[in-house]
């Protein structure tokens, strides 16, 4: 199946123009077809041996959202004297999350005893399936911004927290918790880089050809 012109252009717009969304949502709710999509997108990332290993917990109770929530201040707060002095500030003024506000969670499981103990791809790096997971997540943030629908993917929180509220067995790898919903709007640039947190390397910088170089 060849890829058209236009398609193709759809693609690298997406790609250029998605967000992690921490705010802006709107509680207009998500459509079961177009959540449906988007864990679709997700269902067909690759994955090493073809092993699959993702699990979808969708998160739409308040209370289990604010107990999720909770662990979230909690690590926020934890995390704080992690940074620079100079930067602690600048730390605590941004809203690094929208649990609350999105009308959808999503924790994203990884389960590396799936399809057996020896998986094709996975004998010399085991991790690659948590990597599979990871491409999963991708997929979802694209199709996800292809729907015009804002994801945010909350990382400072302990695992525990989630596997507590989510009742997710201990041999089950937590990868991520997200958040998703219809926003006001998309920003421009990503919020870090818009705020001076950092700048966007140079991909001239970042391309080393032939072996590694300075």
């Amino acid at each position: 199946m060849k890829v058209s012109e236009v398609e193709r252009e759809a693609l690298y717009k997406v790609i250029f123009s998605r967000r992690d969304v921490r705010k802006d949502f709107i509680s207009t709710p998500i459509p079961d077809d177009v959540i449906g999509r988007i864990l679709q997108a997700g269902h067909h990332a690759p994955s090493v041996g073809f092993m699959q290993p993702w699990d979808f917990i969708l998160v739409t109770d308040d209370e289990t959202k604010s107990t999720i929530k909770k662990g979230y201040e909690a690590a926020r707060l934890e995390s704080i004297n992690q940074f620079a002095e100079d930067k602690q500030a600048d730390y605590k003024r941004f809203k690094l999350e929208g649990i609350m506000e999105a009308p959808l969670g999503i924790c994203v499981t990884c389960d590396r005893e799936r399809n057996g103990p020896v998986v094709i791809g996975r004998t010399i790096k085991p991790e690659m399936d948590l990597y599979s997971t990871v491409c999963a997540i991708q997929n979802m943030w694209l199709a996800a911004r292809a729907e015009n629908i804002g994801l945010g993917w909350v990382s400072i929180i302990h695992d525990d927290v989630l596997r507590e509220a989510l009742a997710i067995p201990e041999h089950i790898d937590i990868i991520g918790y997200l958040c998703l919903g219809y926003v006001e709007k998309f920003n421009d640039k990503p919020e870090l880089e818009e705020f001076g947190w950092l700048a966007r390397e140079d991909i001239n910088h970042l391309i080393h050809r032939g072996k590694w170089s300075k």
